[in-house]
């Protein structure tokens, strides 16, 4: 078996450790990818954290992007050399990824946060024993990992693979929120609650969207600073001042037509209902943490005619959504590379601490 190096979650809160691991070989269907790049996404936090819990000893890491190694047996669409970026895992057999919703597969929870293959086996080992490798299907805090075909998208050899590593969640979660599921027309108002890797993301695809007000609200005046280089409209101090009322002040009372709540805490799902028009369409896609509860006014939400999505994946199939955003970013019409701060793979507990701090927006791990 393949000696790698992997970045392995062994207990909850503690820093990551660079240790030596055995790789199994690629099975039928699978690839073996070297990783050049892994994004970090707030999911690899908190399954560190065992806020979602994940089997430990584990490798995480979910948005990897780098060349086939090796091709397992069986394996027809993709080929040794050919650069790819990572997905999320999905069975492709059930109701809702057979419509075209892999995000909601029936076994979401097991093929991802579950960080074992299907039938509970794992493809690392140190030697005593067997390490959870198969996190949202790669486990992508390693230097090499089997992926299934259907996870593994292909790129164009042209577009830097640390750029694209991102597309992988994180991104494809923000642009494909405002893309597949809210969809606005030119001139909509958007409000964006939560200046990060999605948040961020989401704005960059409102801005190709044509939406006019396009306010971002944050706690962190790094954030907001960035929301407004990157074409924010308006950025609003969430730690201060009451958001909605500025929100409502900036649209002359009128609220917003669209909302992304990118943070997941019951009181910022609360404000970006609140900051809706009539007829006004939020979305939640950042992660909360289980059992939080959110109370409302039904019959204030009925006569609004509100509506709202809960999001996971930007509702996006990655073998489309990865390719589209790819070529936008070739065109220079999506600059992921300004969300991005690059740090050596053996920085990494760096790197997962200043995306907690908020000194990096998306932190992207460069591997030898």
């Amino acid at each position: 078996m393949p000696e790698i190096v992997a970045a392995v979650a062994r207990h909850s809160g503690a820093p990551l450790e660079l240790e030596s691991l055995f790789l199994e070989e690629p099975r039928a269907g699978q690839v073996r990818v070297r990783l050049v790049a892994t994004g970090i996404c707030h999911a690899d936090v908190i399954a560190r954290d065992q806020i979602y819990p994940v089997p430990l000893p584990a490798v995480l890491g979910h948005e990897g992007a780098g060349i086939v190694e090796a091709v397992g047996h069986s394996s027809s669409t993709l080929q040794v050399g050919d650069h790819v970026v990572l997905g999320f895992n999905y069975c492709q057999h059930c109701e809702t990824c057979l419509a075209g919703f892999p995000g909601n597969c029936i076994h979401t929870a097991q093929y991802n946060f579950g960080a074992l293959r299907p039938d509970g086996s794992s493809p690392l080992s140190d030697g005593h024993g067997a390490i959870a490798g198969s996190f949202f299907g790669q486990s992508s805090f390693a230097t090499h990992t089997n992926v299934s075909e259907h996870l593994a998208v292909k790129v164009p050899k042209d577009l830097a693979l640390d750029v694209l590593a991102p597309l992988g969640c994180g991104v494809m979660t923000g642009v494909g929120t405002v893309f597949n599921v809210l969809r606005p027309k030119p001139g909509s108002t958007i409000a964006i609650f939560g200046a990060g890797g999605v948040g961020l993301s989401a704005l960059l695809a409102a801005r190709l969207s044509g939406c006019s007000a396009m306010i971002l609200i944050d706690v962190l005046k790094s954030r907001l600073a960035k929301s407004l280089a990157l074409g924010a409209s308006h950025a609003v101090d969430g730690s201060g001042a009451n958001a909605v009322e500025l929100i409502r002040e900036i649209t002359q009372g009128r609220g917003v037509d669209f909302a992304i709540d990118a943070v997941g805490k019951p009181e910022v799902f609360r404000a970006m209902l609140d900051s809706l028009t009539v007829r006004g369409h939020g979305a939640l896609v950042g992660a909360p943490i289980p059992g939080q509860e959110v109370s409302l006014d039904l019959s204030q939400s009925l006569g609004a005619g509100r509506r709202v999505s809960m999001v996971l994946e930007g509702d996006a199939h990655p073998q489309l959504l990865i390719p589209q955003m790819a070529a936008l970013m070739s065109s220079g019409a999506l600059p992921v590379d300004k969300l991005i701060t690059r740090y050596p793979f053996g920085e990494i507990n760096r790197a997962l601490a200043d995306s907690l701090s908020g000194d990096a927006v998306k932190p992207v791990l460069i591997f030898p």
